[in-house]
């Protein structure tokens, strides 16, 4: 607090003027050297009471008033200043009484404000509070402890008006070190603080008596802890670990804290005693942690469902962190991993607890074999291993810094390499950034805010995509496809894919971001490349990783049995591998499908690959692709041979109302892999929506043009959108056994679609390599060529992928 004292306000009397004006002071001498008198001074001020016979300056007791301001003070003086015992009256009402010394507020003093709503008693030292001392605020906030130069420093009590309370160490007037905070509530955590935030080791306890042990990072959990339930009996073993965590200073020890607390006043320390006791007795701590982030606190615990399971009813009303609250008396204790005060993952500690989570585990064990995930999993040992954490690591801390922030509109600063910034994330953690297993490195982020609006844009909630990327499985590493040599990596979940890039290609994405940005926001159903951040990671003693976290076009519960990487060009557009599974990606000369569409739909997705097309070649952008994905959904007896004379869509699909689609059985009464389902007017049935989906669901002419869904009888029933769970009949052209005739087999299929690798330029070394291979091949079959001419050939080829139907 600043001193209420005026810089004018000085105790000293000018020793000239009190000499010039004696001749107006009526005086009388005492025995003791001094005599009492009144001083007029030019200033107009005035002083009446004890002079210094000799030096003609106040001495003793008086009585001193500025002129103007009519602030007085009354007291004892030496040596023409305020010393000893005395009182400060202001004009707007404020006193001060108590001790001076060589004219400043030094001592046991009192300080009221004008409306006498907050006070403050205790020591000062040179006007500033110093010292120990009682502060009491408007808001009915008070104060209790150590001061020094005017901030809390040191050991305190705060108590707000609300009645939650603080005891332990402050600093520059926070929270900060080892202290406990209770709520009014009944919850507590007593830890370490930085800054007025939990930061660093504590223990939280809910006023149900259920507690979590484990790190904090600026107000959220940060990294591994425990969590005991409600009425759990905590193992002696765990006991005893807390209670030397207590010994070693890990941890505050209440007793210490009370005994600290026992010089302020006796009414207060007995209050503060009686809490703190119960405190000890039950291993507890104050407080509900900040909800700075409801995002993602709001987080339903991994245990809830477990809850479920087991059979228990969860409450509806679960507010931040209170889904912890919910665990039963046989709640299994849980070791727990969060990132941001997101929940990551959980294992069950004390398994003997509860058998269904047993049940549970093996049920998930059996998924996970069944389900045969690309790519090879990036474990300990792995040579991107250490890149994979610093990867993590600086996203989590990425996303964790600025979702805090209100989110806002984009602005021009916002773009460009000076939107970026870094940070240095030492192994054995700074202030800013904690501890970790990786190698030393430097984190770069470019463009946060601009990243974090589509993010939001594209209706991807925060905490999941930290769950997804910084979760505790580990990312898989996908064999590349192309000749670029980047590294691919994909999310635990398969939601996001994360792709190493070239220098030029991140000059590129920061040069045509503002154009991007506008682009995708308005065409919501554009079909270019979702990005969702651009980083960069430079380990000690390596070289420099730049990545882009891109949404993956075919995170589907399909099973994806065909994808395709078309350009148009002909030139190395086949793939040479024998052997083709489900994950190969194969190109222009092995496509031998054709994909029939509902006419409004074929339409409306050639519209969009042109407006997209534009979009790249405005940008001067070429050798992009059109990656196509499908799941064949016929049955064996829906595979035909047909005549190239017939109509492939002859027999369009059965359109089905809500209340048929409800019954199940009546579904499988179609002949059709595929139906469609008109959208009911209460649109309560659960319908599966593709990954970072936003725009228009559409709409079928067999459905009198009103919007449907795709109904895939016995499996699901999902939301169709341009390029997302499209409905097709895909034809493919075969060869009898003989080799003289030449047959049609029809499939039902489920397409994927979207434009991908729209990050090459068409630069000078590109106009080199087109002159080479120009002379070297046909130049019309290469795929190095001037954007507009790279356009046009794309979107001619992609007519033919899609033709149209012959009963049009």
């Amino acid at each position: 607090m600043t001193s209420p004292v005026t810089n004018d306000l000085q105790g000293r009397i000018d020793l000239s003027q009190s000499q010039e004006n004696h001749s107006n002071a009526a005086s009388r001498t005492n025995s003791a050297g001094l005599r009492v008198g009144e001083l007029t001074l030019p200033n107009g001020d005035i002083y009446y009471g004890t002079l210094s016979r000799e030096m003609q300056i106040p001495e003793g007791t008086g009585r001193y008033i500025w002129s103007g301001s009519s602030c007085v003070y009354k007291g004892e003086w030496r040596r023409g200043m305020r010393h000893g015992q005395g009182k400060t009256l202001w004009p707007s009402g404020a006193t001060y009484e108590g001790e001076y010394s060589a004219r400043y507020m030094d001592g046991e003093g009192t300080y009221v404000s004008p409306d006498g709503a907050s006070s403050y008693k205790g020591e000062w030292k040179l006007n500033r509070k110093h010292g120990l001392g009682l502060q009491t605020y408007p808001s009915g906030d008070m104060y209790q402890g150590s001061w020094i130069h005017g901030q809390m420093e040191g050991h305190g009590r705060y108590t707000w008006a609300n009645g939650n309370s603080y005891v332990g160490t402050m600093r520059n007037g926070l929270m900060s070190g080892k202290g406990v905070l209770t709520w009014n509530a009944g919850d507590s955590f007593q830890g370490n603080w930085l800054d007025g935030m939990m930061h660093g080791y504590g223990l939280y306890t809910w006023e149900d008596s259920g507690y979590y042990l484990g790190t904090w990072t600026r107000g959220f959990k940060d990294g591994n802890g425990t969590f005991y339930p409600k009425h759990c009996r905590v193992p002696t073993a765990h006991m005893l670990y807390i209670d030397d965590l207590r010994k070693r200073g890990v941890l505050p020890d209440i007793s210490t804290i009370l005994q600290q607390s026992s010089s302020f006043d006796t009414e207060a320390s007995a209050d503060q005693e009686s809490v703190g006791a119960s405190l000890y007795s039950r291993n507890l701590s104050f407080g509900r942690p900040p909800s700075k982030k409801p995002s993602l606190q709001r987080r339903w615990s991994i245990g809830v469902a477990i809850e479920k399971i087991i059979g228990r009813e969860s409450s509806a009303g679960c507010e931040t962190q209170g889904c912890e609250d919910m665990a039963g008396s046989d709640f299994p204790i849980l070791e727990r991993v969060y990132a941001q005060g997101v929940l990551i993952s959980e294992v069950v500690l004390n398994k003997s607890s509860s058998d269904s989570s047993k049940k549970l585990k093996r049920r998930q064990s059996k998924m996970a074999k069944d389900i045969k995930r690309p790519g090879e999993a990036i474990i300990k040992g792995h040579r991107g291993y250490d890149l994979m954490l610093c990867l993590q690591l600086g996203i989590r801390y990425t996303v964790g810094k600025i979702t805090p922030i209100q989110r806002r509109e984009v602005r021009t600063s916002d773009y460009g390499p000076n939107a970026s910034f870094w940070m240095n994330f030492p192994k054995k953690g700074s202030r800013l950034t904690p501890a970790h297993r990786a190698v030393d490195f430097k984190w770069k982020d470019y463009c946060p805010m601009v990243f974090r609006n589509l993010r939001a844009m594209f209706k991807i909630d925060t905490a999941d995509y930290m769950i997804s990327i910084c979760g505790s499985d580990a990312l898989r590493e996908l064999s590349s496809p192309g000749k670029s040599g980047s590294i691919f990596l994909l999310s635990q979940d398969d939601r996001f894919m994360i792709k190493t890039l070239r220098k030029s290609e991140v000059q590129v994405l920061l040069r045509m971001l503002p154009d991007y940005y506008l682009h995708v926001h308005t065409h919501e159903n554009t079909l270019v490349t979702k990005f969702f951040g651009l980083h960069r990671v430079k380990p000690s003693s390596d070289q420099k990783f730049r990545f882009v976290v891109m949404g993956n076009m075919f995170y589907t519960a399909l099973r994806i049995h065909r994808r395709f990487d078309l350009k148009g060009s002909s030139l190395g557009r086949s793939t040479d591998k024998i052997k083709i599974d489900e994950n190969t990606t194969l190109k222009d000369l092995d496509l031998n499908y054709s994909f029939y569409l509902e006419p409004s739909w074929r339409d409306a997705l050639l519209k969009q690959i042109e407006t997209d097309s534009e979009f790249l070649k405005n940008q001067r952008i070429m050798d992009y692709s059109l990656l196509l994905g499908f799941h064949y959904r016929a049955r064996q007896n829906l595979q035909r041979r047909a005549s190239f004379h017939e109509d492939i869509l002859a027999d369009k699909l059965t359109v089905l109302s809500e209340e048929d689609a409800v019954e199940e059985d009546s579904t499988y009464n179609y002949r059709e892999g595929l139906v469609l389902v008109q959208r009911g007017s209460d649109q309560k049935s659960k319908v599966d929506v593709g990954p970072h989906v936003r725009g228009s669901r559409l709409r079928s002419s067999s459905a009198c043009f009103e919007e449907v869904d795709l109904l895939l009888p016995g499996t699901a029933r999902l939301q169709i959108q341009l390029g997302v769970n499209m409905p097709a009949r895909a034809e493919k052209e075969e060869k009898q056994e003989d080799g003289d005739k030449s047959f049609r087999r029809v499939y039902d299929v489920v397409l994927y679609i979207g434009i991908i690798d729209i990050l090459q330029e068409y630069s000078m070394r590109k106009k080199i390599e087109h002159a080479y291979k120009s002379i070297k091949y046909n130049p019309l079959s290469i795929s190095v060529v001037e954007p507009r001419f790279y356009s046009e050939r794309f979107l001619k080829f992609i007519h033919t992928v899609f033709p149209q139907n012959s009963s049009d």
